[in-house]
């Protein structure tokens, strides 16, 4: 493994998660299972909130997501149809702290955008941490920050609900 490449953003600690944005969740999930192994009966999660379909799993240490909009003009069907195909969606990032991580990016010049589902701008409670999104991407992948809830951090969060 090689060594990591330094950054001067010592706020990112790793990648939480990355999202795929697919046009079926259960046809994409079988291709990772056919070809990494990836269990073939891994649960697909419907997000009504969100009006998404979502197959996760971990591969190589690292979660994926393949998502799925439930409606034609969602989220991820938008984003195909607008660079007409399926791919890589977006990163998230851990963080340390995601104020620090935010204040880093838009010292960079980033803006924060709107997390739709929750009405959001900026850093803000999700089920596993507090996340915020870029209104910027680097090269065409959209930037997610997340910073994961400390124990007791998810026991006062447990009533904030899946997206």
């Amino acid at each position: 493994m090689n060594a990591p490449v330094k950054t001067d953003n010592p706020n990112v600690i790793g990648i939480k998660h990355m999202a795929f944005a697919v046009k079926d969740a259960r046809k994409a999930l079988e291709g990772y299972s056919r070809f990494l192994c990836v269990p073939g009966d891994t649960k697909i999660m419907e997000y009504e909130k969100s009006r998404n379909r979502v197959a996760l799993f971990n591969l190589g240490g690292i979660e994926y997501q393949l998502c799925e909009s439930m409606d034609d003009n969602g989220r991820f069907a938008t984003w195909i149809k607008e660079r007409g195909g399926e791919g890589l969606h977006h990163i998230c990032y851990a963080v340390d702290s995601i104020d620090k991580a935010l204040a880093h990016a838009q010292q960079q010049g980033a803006e924060l955008r709107l997390c739709k589902p929750c009405g959001v701008k900026g850093s803000h409670a999700h089920p596993e941490g507090y996340v915020a999104f870029l209104d910027n991407d680097a090269g065409g992948i959209e930037i997610e920050f997340m910073q994961v809830y400390t124990p007791e951090e998810l026991e006062k969060y447990k009533q904030v609900k899946g997206i």
